[in-house]
């Protein structure tokens, strides 16, 4: 983590002196473990359903946001007829989940699964096994193979030999190829195959972590391209489509010199990884895959409250959170009371505490925009629609301060619950940094931790929230993060697992960076080139 030697700007050290410090303190002290957990105690309960784009439970919550909004004098905004930004989107349900390995049909989340928003329907004899599916200068599964209009089947990952020697690199470091199945995805596409089957070893794990997330809606834009269709199977299924037919073995037996009786799929994988040499073959057999989907339009919306500044009203900073979840399975509700209840909650109380301080003549300077977005969990939409559709100018936007998930503590800092970890606010304002530390040193006096705001952290946090639709238009960003639990994206996301101590004092060091922010006479500088690559 960079080090900074100037953390008091000067605007910092003038309100001092004028005492708003003590100003401060007394809205910020409006910001009340008890009224978080009564706000959270609603929304995060059963009757909301667990708050998914599009559906009943959201537009409750978005409802309850806008009631507690109205009880604190904050109007409508004219731009928009009121409180609700309309976000137009496409829902993707779920028609048919099949697949049949020489008429025998195969179980969706046993054998396979696929992304929501996937479709492929065909009946072929034409399959492509393309090993790691790698085309690079170095190794190439491609070369002695045509995969237009075929079925392709590859492993994940990468070739390497006991020696920790890759094939691509040529030496002990990882290439691109081994960080997804994305990274292979373009040359498959490019060569026009039909789709792809990935081979997931971990298929059991994997389906029971994402099953809700599987059997959902894809919510997407209208006029999105149709994602290439990738279907994931077990590594049973591929043995099924690989192994136990006539072409494939006779080519196996060519390539590796051994009996067809003591071939299995892995022992492919482990003859390349020991040789690093590609061994592609086309298969044989019929597959008849029936994965639909019906599509209809939907309309949800981004809940905005906004609070009007004094003399330097044109200018905005955003604080951000997003209201929506993953909804319900069966009798299951996924009440996401950290992801992002937490956040949301938080949003009604600086909403609350900035407007006391307006009616009581007590500022904010610039205008406070609360933006409660939609579709987060289905990828960022209601926060990219707002930056595609700004209801106040972006070039009149100071800063996004973004809250996902700020009520719970890590294994990290199981001992210290005191702590929040800071994303993303040295990656195109310094000041920004130094704000929210000075904030921090003089109020609320957190533990902040940058753990995640390191560039070759492998979970990518700073692209994987709202902010980073505010931060691509060059609008300096915080996001605010307890960091991930055992209870994320599942059921066992409830309210009662709420440090809510913990939420007031986040909730409250977001407030004394706003007030900061809004206040000054300066707006503050991005002076750091980002480029973005994520």
């Amino acid at each position: 983590m960079k080090k900074y030697l100037i953390l008091l700007a000067l605007p910092f050290c003038v309100s001092m002196v004028n005492g708003q410090d003590a100003t401060q303190q007394k809205y910020a002290a409006t910001i009340t473990a008890a009224d978080l957990s009564k706000h959270l105690n609603i929304i995060a309960s059963d009757e909301y359903a667990g708050r998914e784009t599009g559906k009943e439970g959201f537009n409750m919550a978005a409802d309850y946001l806008v009631k507690e909004f109205k009880s604190y004098g904050i109007k409508g905004i004219p731009a928009i007829d009121g409180y609700f930004q309309k976000v137009p989107l496409m829902k993707s349900v779920w028609n048919h989940k099949k697949i049949y390995i020489n008429q025998k049909e195969h179980k969706f989340g046993e054998d396979f699964y696929a992304l929501p928003g996937t479709e492929l329907d065909v009946t072929t004899n034409d399959i492509a096994f393309v090993g790691y599916g790698i085309y690079s200068e170095n190794y190439n599964d491609f070369e002695e193979i045509d995969v237009k209009d075929k079925l392709v089947i590859m492993f994940n990952g990468e070739p390497k030999n006991a020696k920790g020697k890759y094939a691509v690199t040529k030496s002990e470091e990882a290439s691109s190829f081994g960080r997804s199945y994305r990274s292979k995805l373009d040359s498959i596409k490019a060569w026009g195959a039909k789709g792809l089957l990935v081979i997931d070893e971990d298929i059991e794990k994997n389906t029971k972590r994402f099953g809700p997330y599987l059997n959902h809606d894809r919510i997407s834009w209208p006029d999105s391209e149709k994602p290439f269709p990738v279907v994931f199977i077990s590594p049973a299924m591929a043995n099924k489509m690989v192994m136990f037919n006539k072409s494939a073995l006779t080519k196996l037996k060519e390539n590796v010199g051994e009996e067809t009786k003591d071939l299995y799929l892995f022992d492919i994988k482990k003859k390349i990884d020991k040789r690093l040499k590609p061994n592609s073959f086309y298969v044989n057999m019929t597959v008849k895959i029936d994965i639909t989907q019906f599509n209809n339009e939907i309309d949800t919306k981004n809940v905005l409250g906004f609070i009007e500044g004094s003399d330097l009203k044109d200018e905005v900073i955003v604080i951000s959170a997003h209201l929506d979840h993953i909804g319900s399975e069966g009798d299951e509700v996924f009440n996401g009371a950290d992801d992002d209840g937490s956040g949301s909650v938080g949003l009604i109380e600086l909403a609350q505490a900035f407007m006391m301080a307006k009616k009581d003549g007590k500022g904010p300077r610039r205008s406070i925009l609360i933006l409660a977005v939609t579709g987060e969990e289905k990828g960022l939409l209601g926060s990219s629609y707002y930056a595609s559709n700004p209801v106040f100018p972006l070039s009149n936007t100071v800063a996004d301060l973004n809250i996902d998930m700020i009520g719970r503590v890590d294994d990290a800092h199981k001992d210290n619950s005191n702590y929040i970890y800071v994303i993303g606010s040295d990656k195109l304002s310094t000041e920004l940094h130094d704000i929210n530390e000075k904030a921090n040193e003089m109020y609320t006096k957190l533990d902040l931790d940058y753990t995640y705001n390191d560039p070759k952290d492998k979970n990518r946090y700073y692209y994987r929230s709202d902010h980073y639709n505010f931060a691509k238009n060059n609008i300096p960003i915080i996001f605010y993060f307890n960091g991930v639990h055992d209870d994320y994206h599942k059921a066992s996301d409830t309210v009662d697992k709420i440090n809510f101590e913990a939420l007031q004092n986040r909730t409250r060091l977001v407030f004394h960076t706003a007030w900061q922010l809004a206040n000054q006479d300066k707006r503050i500088e991005v002076n750091v080139e980002n480029d973005f690559k994520n």
